[in-house]
């Protein structure tokens, strides 16, 4: 067996566009829409050429006969720096279809339902609800349905006037797209910003694109070489002789299965400071508009990177003037060098740095003298671990941010990303505790070693092991 891994589409398109931007990356200008009149014709003709892309790599079995590697170079015209022998089974991602083909119950997790939380147990007014209390959601262990009810809703509301949503990956057959279809069949005014160039769903957005269009729907692809992978919607209501916003902001994207499968946070608002920010992130996606100032969100590529670097700084000054100083950050990737190099500084200060990183970590801990003050752990269990949570003590005025974005260079400076406070007191502390369980768990964590190795985390005791998916899967669904 073997796989070959080529570049997607989208990439020559990019160059040619030629992005100007500014020094901080700023939203492109009309020379752009000259270059590329109609970003989703002209992508529409790179899918085409998917097959025939330049090759990246060439997977092969490690004991794939000599002969047989001979012949895969020479098809593919690749150097055997190109050529990975895998000492394992060969494109893994095959093997995902096999568990709905095999009747093994007792090899398989046993069903649950996702929760909901009590003040949506039933069906009930959300906007109503959200007037009177914000709500997070942790998808898979709470359900992601309040979601698709939030939009459902304000489709048929008589009172919604205008809705807006960014989607980079929706899935087939989705209930969101559903209710925007039916929101703009209704009369509203609905505005989709679609990531036509998500990876490997650059197909699946066109045709997305296309029936929105089609009801009614004012869509828009976002800005030419900034991919927008920001989570948000916006539903503006009249109420009275007021405008209200409501607001959704997530994680991860609005998937209904994906939102069973990865731990994602989803965070319903109807506060007015939130409503402002998203609407001008909204008014700048949609007019290429200039910078915004934002009162809450922090915005790649403007404001996010600039802010991660002044809170990191922060505790390290509050750790050299003899005051706590702690963070903890979870996402998907820390590759970033600036943010690598700060946090090796915060730590020589003696701030306390908890990482949790499910995938690829630049970052080695425990290097006496830098890095003594770091510790790094990646979960790996039955969801795929999806959050992007940051924590900074703060001298005791503590902030938690969740966000959209890893810490990574094209997250920062590529993307168009957000990072959103929790300030609300109860669920600050809900966050903080779902992280505290995430570091003490000692089933499923496996800790990175100052070498680059990584090692399994086992219980102490034998009859105390701590899985932090399941106990959430737990407190979850008893609390609701």
């Amino acid at each position: 067996p073997f796989a070959v891994v080529m570049n997607g589409p989208g990439h020559q398109l990019l160059a040619r566009a030629g992005f100007p931007g500014d020094e901080h990356g700023g939203v492109c200008g009309s020379d752009v829409l000259d270059k590329v009149e109609d970003l989703l014709h002209a992508l529409e003709g790179e899918l085409q050429a998917r097959r025939y892309g330049a090759v990246v790599r060439l997977e092969v079995a490690h004991d794939t006969p000599t002969t047989a590697l001979d012949f895969l170079t020479r098809q593919f015209k690749t150097s055997p720096v190109d050529l990975y022998q895998v000492n394992g089974p060969v494109n893994l991602n095959r093997l995902s279809a096999l568990c709905d083909l095999v009747a093994r119950p007792e090899l398989k997790f046993p069903p649950f339902k996702s929760a909901l939380p009590e003040p949506l147990s039933c069906k009930v007014d959300i906007f109503q609800v959200l007037k009177k209390r914000n709500i997070l959601l942790h998808h898979p262990f709470e359900s992601f349905a309040p979601v698709i009810d939030f939009l459902r809703q304000a489709a048929v509301d008589e009172n919604v006037l205008a809705i807006k949503q960014t989607l980079y990956r929706t899935g087939p057959e989705s209930s969101v797209v559903d209710a925007l279809v039916q929101a703009a069949r209704l009369g509203k005014e609905v505005t989709v910003v679609i990531e036509l160039r998500a990876r490997f769903d650059e197909a699946a957005n066109i045709e997305l694109a296309n029936k929105l269009q089609e009801a009614g729907a004012h869509v828009v692809y976002g800005v030419v070489g900034y991919k927008t992978h920001a989570k948000m919607i916006l539903v503006v209501r009249r109420e009275g002789r007021k405008l209200r916003n409501y607001v959704h902001l997530g994680t991860g994207n609005y998937h209904q299965r994906t939102a069973k499968l990865y731990t994602d946070y989803g965070f319903l608002t109807s506060d007015q400071r939130f409503g402002e920010d998203v609407s001008k992130i909204f008014l700048q996606l949609t007019s290429l508009g200039k910078v915004p100032k934002l009162e809450k969100l922090l915005q790649s590529p403007f404001t996010l990177y600039d802010g991660l670097i002044e809170k990191i700084r922060r505790e390290a000054e509050h750790a050299a003037g003899g005051k706590p100083a702690h963070i903890i950050v979870k996402v998907n990737s820390l590759v970033e060098p600036q943010i690598i190099r700060e946090l090796y500084a915060a730590s020589m200060a003696g701030v306390k740095i908890e990482l949790i990183i499910r995938g690829i970590c630049c970052l080695r801990p425990g290097v006496a003298g830098i890095s003594e003050n770091i510790s790094v752990r990646s979960v790996i269990g039955r969801f795929l671990e999806h959050t992007r949570v940051y924590y900074f003590a703060n001298n005791g005025e503590e902030e938690v941010y969740l966000a959209s974005a890893d810490w990574m260079d094209r997250n920062m400076f590529r993307r168009v990303e957000v990072a959103f406070p929790m300030e609300n007191k109860n669920l600050k502390k809900r966050v903080l505790g779902e992280l505290n369980c995430y570091l003490r768990d000692n089933s499923q964590a496996w800790g990175l070693q100052p070498n680059g190795t990584y090692i399994r985390k086992v219980p102490a005791i034998a009859a105390h092991p701590i899985a932090a998916q399941m106990e959430l899967l737990g407190v979850l669904s008893e609390s609701s």
